[in-house]
């Protein structure tokens, strides 16, 4: 049963966050008792993979009511200790390779209750260009602003960074300075300590990396989110804006940000001085994926298109372009790479899946591409999205054929299945 005390609690600290934006909370960590790790546990992932203890959610809950009251009492008395994250790999699109934590399910029980702490706080602090991790926000409300705002404000200049391994790089003692000046809470940041020191586990080796946050963790985003609200959300808003000459704007979702500007000097004094601010803080700007995009409105009476460049953001590619009736307005495609990822990945499970069932093969396959529909159908998209469909069939059709003699399906037999197994028509979701 979920408590009814939790979110007044929440309520009250995000009220006075709101009322005092100079507060710094001292006294938080009496506020997690057993009925708050409870909630916590309801807000948490169930299917998420054990971590090194192999604990499942279904077993943590077969004694939920005991585990969270030893839990409470171990972190009432400082007893807690932060297991180590085990580590997987994910590809990357430049052949490279992602680091992604999977802490032990308790774990991220008290990450989450810290998390919420953390979250009703700083949504105070957080202003309208942060889009990452916060609810009620999601990367489309991203992609609507930064229309917006280019068709609106004049915007010609781009200026597209890249932050390189940003949460590999997150300096710990830098993280709790920017933490002090709004929580303070002994405890609290004692717990975030052990996390940044817990460790993480690879092949049975453990490692103590000097730097970054553990991908994966509950807390890890809004950690992240915090420290880059004060590198960069709040030094734009505070130090950059007014010593602009012209319009500009910044839409930033986690670490993936850009900047736009109606003046070319000001874009390029911003190229100049954001690597330096990032260097205070022990981050880097990319020096190669960080570039000044001119992204000018054409010339329509001279038929020009001077300046019109591209620039991906958010896995889409944005440019300007003429609609039906002859105006210039932006629109979005799937980004290159992103298309390019999508297709492989679609050929290889495929592949890896041709002798399961063919069942299981559909409804998997749907799955895919009503994800990638449901991200990627927006208004302008349609013909990119029609191309991975005809990939999906392609590949399922040519990795079937591959089954060997008996189980073999060719084109003629695959167009008969395909009238019992009908994929997913594209179609646009978001029409902003």
């Amino acid at each position: 049963m979920r408590s009814p005390t939790v979110t007044p609690k929440l309520q009250r600290i995000a009220a006075q966050a709101a009322r005092d934006p100079a507060r710094v909370f001292t006294t938080l960590a009496h506020l997690i008792d057993v009925d708050f790790l409870r909630e916590a546990y309801h807000r948490t992932r169930k299917s998420s993979a054990p971590g090194i203890d192999g604990v499942t959610a279904t077993e943590y809950a077969e004694h939920l009511d005991e585990n969270l009251h030893d839990l409470h009492e171990r972190l009432r008395s400082g007893r807690y200790q932060a297991p180590p994250v085990e580590r997987v790999w994910l590809d990357k699109d430049d052949g490279g390779q992602r680091p992604i934590g999977k802490p032990t399910f308790e774990d991220t029980i008290v990450q989450r209750a810290v998390a919420m702490l953390l979250e009703a706080i700083y949504e105070q602090d957080f202003g309208d260009s942060s889009y990452g991790f916060r609810q009620g926000r999601s990367p489309h409300d991203a992609l609507h602003a930064l229309r917006e705002q280019c068709m609106t404000e004049g915007i010609g200049w781009i200026v597209d960074a890249d932050v390189s391994g940003y949460f590999d790089s997150i300096d710990g003692t830098r993280l709790r300075e920017v933490l002090s000046k709004r929580v303070n809470d002994g405890r609290i940041m004692r717990l975030i300590g052990k996390w940044l020191h817990a460790g993480v586990m690879e092949e049975g080796v453990l490692t103590h990396p000097e730097t970054g946050v553990p991908q994966g963790g509950v807390a890890s985003p809004v950690l992240a989110n915090i420290f880059l609200h004060h590198v960069l959300d709040a030094w734009f808003e505070r130090e950059v804006r007014p010593r602009m000459q012209g319009r500009c704007f910044l839409i930033r979702f986690a670490d993936d940000f850009v900047i736009g500007c109606e003046v070319e000097a000001d874009a390029r004094k911003i190229m100049d001085v954001l690597p330096k601010r990032f260097l205070r803080f022990g981050l880097r700007i990319h020096p190669t994926k960080t570039a000044l995009r001119a992204f000018k409105k054409p010339d329509a009476r001279e038929g020009s298109e001077d300046g019109n460049g591209t620039f991906d953001f958010l896995g889409l590619t944005h440019y300007w372009t003429q609609s039906r009736r002859g105006f210039w307005v932006i629109k979005r495609r799937t980004a290159r790479k992103c298309l390019r990822r999508t297709k492989k990945s679609l050929w290889r499970w495929c592949r890896t899946n041709r002798h399961t069932p063919l069942k299981y093969q559909y409804q998997r396959l749907c799955q895919k591409l009503r994800g990638h529909f449901l991200y990627y159908g927006i208004r302008g998209n349609f013909r990119l999205l029609e191309e991975v469909r005809r990939h999906a069939e392609k590949a399922w059709q040519y990795w079937l054929s591959r089954r060997g003699s008996k189980n073999s399906i060719g084109w003629e037999k695959f167009e008969k299945l395909l009238q019992t197994y009908v994929l997913p028509t594209p179609r646009i979701v978001h029409t902003i």
